[in-house]
């Protein structure tokens, strides 16, 4: 009929399409006594019984968007249930039994975020029964971030190592009550691990380095910022098993020098991209013009604070980096100069950031050419 158009009903969970060719005021709508041509006068068919979770599933993973498939969770109870079990990522705020809550919706989570579990007078945050839940119920995750965690220890991060063999990323960062005991437990059962970063760990020792050295030959990335404990000696071992290193954060980590970031240079020579020395004082010119002989795919320096550093070091760095170096911070730098800098804008091309804030010997006719 023309004019015909066909309207679409939902209630109770059903979708129905009707048709609505108009009609004269005051009379019932044509469309309430007629179905679709297709029915063969039958009631229209509800998209919740005519596909099955297969098919449900499959429309899921064509969704891109997080904030999609949120929506797509609000059509009914059947619909919020497979995209549940369906999420992969998940970031939330801990509270008291909100895990086995999570566990018991969420059975497939590839990456679990619980950094924002503030710790309360009240309630100590993330706990080691909320790792023990963790461990039971999210055998093949792989990104696990309880930074700021302060209410974990050994025994929490023990069972995670002991069960999540799969686990690729973690980071327990300012979580201070862990020790070598709990992580090299970590080491030893997740040697797919590519990302462990425990800036804050104060009592972390050379004997973690020693177990990732020997079991996690994979890693990536590294962060033990303030870990003040580590020493020459286990950055030395801890390279000596682990040579695809790509960045490596040892700011703060006082104890180190010029032997464990030579070290560093010459076993991850190909690989190494960042290198964070902030306030590493006993790093020298023997770290930089290691650095400058081995590491030419550089693209991040941080040797803030290293007072000891001269010009020639920087020069030579400069001149063999300059293809990739794109970040160099160097503050407190005091005996860096103008011929550190001249040499830093004629070689390094690529450069997008350069920290010298408090170097001394660094005057205003070292940036006249800066744009030249």
């Amino acid at each position: 009929m023309v004019g015909a158009r066909w309207l679409e009903s939902g209630g109770g969970g059903r979708t129905t399409l009707m048709k609505d060719d108009g009609g004269d005021k005051g009379q019932c709508p044509r469309w309430l006594e007629q179905s679709p041509p297709w029915t063969d006068g039958a009631l229209a068919v509800c998209i919740n019984e005519s596909l099955g979770d297969d098919e449900l599933r499959a429309v899921l993973s064509k969704v891109e968007h997080d904030k999609d498939k949120e929506v797509f969770g609000l059509v009914c109870k059947r619909w919020l249930h497979l995209q549940s079990t369906e999420r992969r990522k998940l970031c939330a705020r801990a509270g008291p039994h909100m895990l086995k809550r999570i566990a018991a919706r969420f059975t497939r989570l590839h990456e679990l975020d619980l950094s924002q579990s503030v710790s309360r007078s009240f309630y100590p945050g993330v706990t080691d029964s909320d790792l023990s839940v963790i461990a039971t119920a999210f055998t093949s995750l792989r990104i696990l971030n309880l930074q700021n965690c302060k209410g974990i220890t050994d025994i929490g991060i023990a069972a995670i190592g002991s069960r999540i063999s799969s686990l690729q990323s973690l980071d327990v960062s300012y979580s201070r009550k862990l020790t070598d005991k709990g992580l090299s437990s970590v080491a030893q059962g997740c040697p797919n691990l590519r990302v462990l970063h425990l800036a804050g760990c104060k009592f972390v020792t050379d004997a973690l380095l020693r177990a990732l050295s020997k079991n996690c030959s994979n890693i990536e990335d590294l962060g033990f910022q303030g870990c003040t404990k580590l020493t020459d000696s286990g950055i030395t071992v801890l390279v000596a098993g682990c040579q695809r290193l790509k960045h490596l954060d040892i700011n703060k980590c006082s104890n180190i020098g010029d032997v464990g970031v030579t070290s560093v240079a010459k076993a991850c020579s190909s690989s190494l991209k960042t290198l964070k020395l902030l306030d590493c004082y006993k790093v020298g010119d023997e770290s930089i013009l290691s650095l400058a002989k081995y590491c030419r795919n550089l693209e991040t320096l941080i040797i803030g604070g290293c007072r000891d550093i001269s010009d020639e070091a920087v020069k030579s760095l400069a001149s063999s980096c300059h293809g990739n170096l794109k970040n160099l911070r160097m503050d407190w730098c005091l005996n860096v100069s103008d011929t550190s800098l001249d040499c830093i804008f004629s070689a390094c091309r690529e450069l997008e950031v350069l920290d010298v804030g408090c170097c001394e010997e660094v005057t205003d006719s070292a940036f006249q050419g800066i744009g030249k």
